[in-house]
Formats: structure tokens, sequence, C-alpha cells
């Protein structure tokens, strides 16, 4: 899964790997279409879990929060290509399909589309440049980009609901979504913008909420959890700073040492 920051950037992203990978907790910015070749990959949006195999397509939305982990096939690699799917070629294909709105769309975050007809040719003819990591001109990559959202809504039109909803998110209840979120790596800027609010008006809820600064309970709440997992469920020091919300160990170590008066290392 790629790590979308831009909306407003095309992106045909190729992951491949012989290890098992654990992403800490990423912003998606844009759309996603993504295709599993080999291995499997889970994935959790919003306190659920969702598991994709090779041979599944799933979409992501975009303005979302998630965790990604990749699992190689037996003696083999987990391989996927993931379609960003840009905010101005969506404004391009808008008009193209005006209509009315359908119901009974799905809410959730991620989920699997159905493919047509034309889905194993759209795959073959990525593979000789992801493959073989040939450089895709961005005009191509647009191409490409377009020709999936008109491939997939053949078979899935509920789509149009979703990809031409330009909204940007709304009103959140803050502590819900703080104490769901709190691992997230993204800085308060982003947290802002994905509850609904200006940074200003989200410090001052926060403040309200919680009596403290972001940054002061952000950092408090991941310290504990990674005590409670280095002390409680034998967690390794090095497999609890991503997982709690740390972009780098040094950084995690000296918190660590200066709440707890020791190094991560001697609490395991």
């Amino acid at each position: 899964m790629a790590n979308a920051t831009d909306p407003n950037v095309p992106q045909i992203v190729y992951s491949a790997t012989s290890k098992r990978i654990s992403e800490g907790e990423i912003f998606i910015r844009q759309h996603v279409f993504d295709f599993v070749l080999s291995g499997s990959s889970q994935t959790f949006f919003g306190g659920k879990s969702h598991v994709f195999k090779a041979g599944d397509v799933r979409f992501v939305r975009k303005n979302r929060l998630s965790r990604f982990i990749k699992d190689p096939a037996p003696d083999g690699l987990f391989k996927s290509i993931s379609v960003c799917i840009d905010q101005h070629t969506l404004e391009q294909l808008r008009e193209q399909f005006d209509g009315p709105t359908m119901h009974n769309v799905t809410n959730d975050n991620v989920f699997l589309l159905k493919p047509n007809r034309l889905f194993q040719n759209y795959i073959d003819s990525l593979l000789p440049y992801v493959d073989n990591d040939r450089q895709i001109s961005t005009e191509l990559v647009k191409t490409k980009i377009r020709e999936a959202i008109l491939i997939f809504l053949e078979t899935n039109p509920e789509l149009k609901t979703i990809l031409f909803d330009f909204r940007e998110p709304g009103k959140v209840d803050l502590e819900a979504y703080m104490n769901q979120h709190y691992m997230f790596t993204g800085d308060l800027k982003e947290f802002a913008y994905l509850t609904g609010r200006s940074l200003s008006s989200f410090k001052r809820d926060f403040f309200e909420i919680y009596g403290t600064t972001p940054s002061r309970w952000l950092l408090k709440k991941r310290l504990d959890d990674a005590y409670y997992l280095l002390k409680e469920k034998n967690w390794k020091a090095r497999e609890v700073f991503m997982e709690v919300g740390f972009k780098d160990y040094a950084h995690f170590s000296v918190a660590f040492k200066k709440a707890f008066g020791q190094a991560p290392t001697k609490t395991e």
C-alpha cells in the first residue's frame, strides 16, 4: 500500500518484499486501487482488521488512517500494485459520470472490488513497467489511472458516489478519534484536518477535553503503551517504538528513559 501524501500527485506504486513488513499508521490522502499479486496483506482501519490475498482487488478510501502488514507467499514474495487516484483526474471525469447519487454505498474504509473482463489485461499492461524498474512517464501514469477508474466503474458503479465526493473531512468526536489513532506518526496539522478542524480549533478543543497540549498527551499515551507492551506482553524494545507511534528508535529510547528512569531494553 502506498503512503499517498499528496492528493494531487498521480502515482502507480509497485511493492515487492520477501520479508514480513509491518507499517506504522499512515495517512491515506488519495483513493487507492490496490492489487495483491502474491502473498497476503492485512489492513487495520478504525479498529477493524481485513485480510486480502493474492488475486484480490481492494479499494481504499482517502482521508483515512491505517496500518498495513505485508506477508510474503510461502517461499516467495509479497507483491502488489497500488494505483493512487489524484483529484485532478477525478475532476476531469466527474461530468462524464454526472447523475443521481447511488444509495446503499458501503461505509467501509476498505473493501473488495469486483474485477471485470478488462482487469487482467490492465494489470498485464502495467507489469512490464513496474516489474523491471522502468520509469513511467507522468503522462502515461495519468492515462493508466484514468483507465483504472473507467474499468472499475463499469463493474462497480457505486464507486461513483465515493470517487466524485470532494468534500473535506467533517468534524468528528475528537476524544474518540484521538483514543483510536494516537499511534499515528503524522503532525498536528494532519490530526486537525482529519478531525474537521483548523489547527487552532484543534488545539483549543483538545485542551478543553484533556487539560494539556496534544504533544504532551501523545507522548505520555505512547510511552505508557510502550511500557505496557514491554512489561506485560514481553515485546522487544525495537518492536515497540513504531507500534506506538514513534518515528525512530533513538527518540523513543531517550523519551522512555526520561519518563521511566531506565532504557526500554531494561524493561523487556
